[in-house]
């Protein structure tokens, strides 16, 4: 008696098998996305490696939208069906959820080094129940979480990266960059996923884009315009995040994700300028703690209490 579990984004595939509520952590396994034409081949892959276990129950995280036990990849032709699935592996339950769902599910069970404080709270501040996973990296996208009687929780799917961008925050790019550099810059995602990042760069340089990979290189190197693009960069996610404190009211903590958000922890003071700036309603972000998600299974956890 076995679950399945599967963490699925863009680039990498990762599956696992759960056995009494507990991942085997040997089972683990990454699969190339460039390697399989399709996500069911690498489930046959997958059970054939492990020796075709009776798998009881499903549950695949997926790095794109999902509804009606149907999903699709965002930055791969790879479609979803629960029903393909359950014949697939001939599991009695399938369950599809959006990757930022499965990080909602796994934020209570976070702990030591899966997670890093990166800004407290007040202890005595009022506490609601809620909390957020904001993730940054290829893409964008948030879940809210809401603790309910009893213990259970539940996590909310959405598709914050395609929203407009907030009106502040476009009308600071026009300021800096002017009317016509600024337009690219018109979608949560397209700011604030790591290719917004090297838009940014390139928009305030005058220089063909570099991956934002490189851009946190030669900023790390000492390089002033990548210093002084990370930084903006960094204060207008601050912003951003102020906004969704605002949304969501998540005084049970925020926590960031995705390689974007690993590098926002280094510039967490920066990051603070942002997030306190406006003054009005302050004290809902003043009593945000916010926290980095470290833990790489974080989203097969997810899965793994989803399916509870």
């Amino acid at each position: 008696m076995a679950m399945l579990l599967g963490d699925v984004g863009g680039t990498n595939a990762r599956l696992a098998i759960a056995r009494n509520q507990v991942i085997d952590e040997e089972t683990v396994t990454r699969f190339r996305g460039d390697d399989f034409t399709s996500f069911d081949d690498v489930v046959r892959r997958f059970l054939q490696e492990q020796d075709q276990p009776r798998i009881t129950s499903v549950c695949i995280a997926v790095a794109g939208p999902v509804s009606g036990g149907k999903a699709q990849l965002t930055n791969r032709d790879w479609d979803f069906d629960e029903d393909r699935l359950a014949r697939l592996t001939d599991a009695d339950q399938v369950r599809l959820i959006n990757d930022l769902t499965a990080l909602g599910y796994a934020t209570p069970a976070l702990h030591g080094d899966g997670v890093a404080m990166l800004r407290d709270a007040p202890e005595d501040r009022a506490r609601n129940g809620q909390a957020l996973v904001v993730g940054l990296g290829t893409g964008f996208n948030v879940c809210a979480v809401r603790v309910l009687q009893g213990g259970a929780i539940t996590a909310l799917e959405a598709e914050e990266g395609h929203t407009n961008l907030p009106a502040n925050i476009y009308q600071r790019l026009v300021r800096l960059l002017g009317d016509d550099a600024a337009t690219q810059f018109t979608s949560t995602e397209e700011t604030f996923a790591g290719r917004g990042l090297s838009r940014l760069h390139a928009a305030r340089t005058g220089t063909d884009p570099i991956r934002s990979e490189d851009i946190a290189r030669a900023a790390a190197a000492g390089d002033a315009q990548a210093i002084e693009t990370y930084d903006l960069f960094t204060e207008m996610v601050g912003q951003l995040c102020r906004e969704l404190a605002l949304r969501f009211m998540p005084l049970e903590g925020m926590f960031l994700a995705g390689s974007v958000g690993r590098s926002i922890a280094d510039r967490i003071d920066i990051f603070q300028r942002g997030f306190l700036d406006d003054p009005f309603m302050r004290h809902i972000p003043e009593n945000t703690p916010i926290f980095l998600i470290r833990d790489d299974m974080a989203a097969l956890h997810g899965c793994l209490a989803a399916l509870s």
